[in-house]
């Protein structure tokens, strides 16, 4: 198994805590993303700013383990307000093509960080879109 990182994306804040991503022969999984930063969240208060910024680094995060978007198979979506779907849904669209990943999407009461509304994690297999293709 080997643990991945991405230039972009933001690592755990203490070592040894989680990994981002991991990836097992060709199954990758990506922890759960968001738009934390340490001067608050990208985006504010506004879900689909944020929900953009967890797409982006699940995205940034799925290449760095040498897959596409559409290798994705499976994405968990955590929101604090289940009204905010729609956004998450907008953002979601800007990402994926074809047929969508599984997908499972819940409300919780909060999430790691005051001011955070989406968190994101995905699974998938490296290849599995192209594999389907040929």
């Amino acid at each position: 198994m080997t643990r991945v990182s991405a230039p972009s994306v933001p690592e755990p804040p203490r070592p040894g805590m989680f990994s981002n991503a991991r990836v097992h022969s060709q199954h990758f999984v990506i922890s759960g993303m968001h738009a934390g930063t340490a001067a608050g969240p990208i985006g504010g208060e506004d879900t689909y700013l944020q929900a953009r910024e967890a797409f982006r680094r699940v995205i940034a995060l799925t290449e760095a383990c040498g897959a596409t978007a559409n290798d994705i198979l499976i994405l968990r979506v955590y929101l604090t307000d289940i009204a905010d779907k729609v956004a998450v849904g907008k953002a979601r669209a800007e990402v994926f093509t074809g047929d969508f990943p599984c997908s499972t999407l819940v409300e919780v009461s909060r999430l790691v960080e005051p001011g955070l509304k989406v968190e994101i994690e995905a699974q998938g297999i490296i290849g599995a879109a192209a594999a389907h293709r040929g």
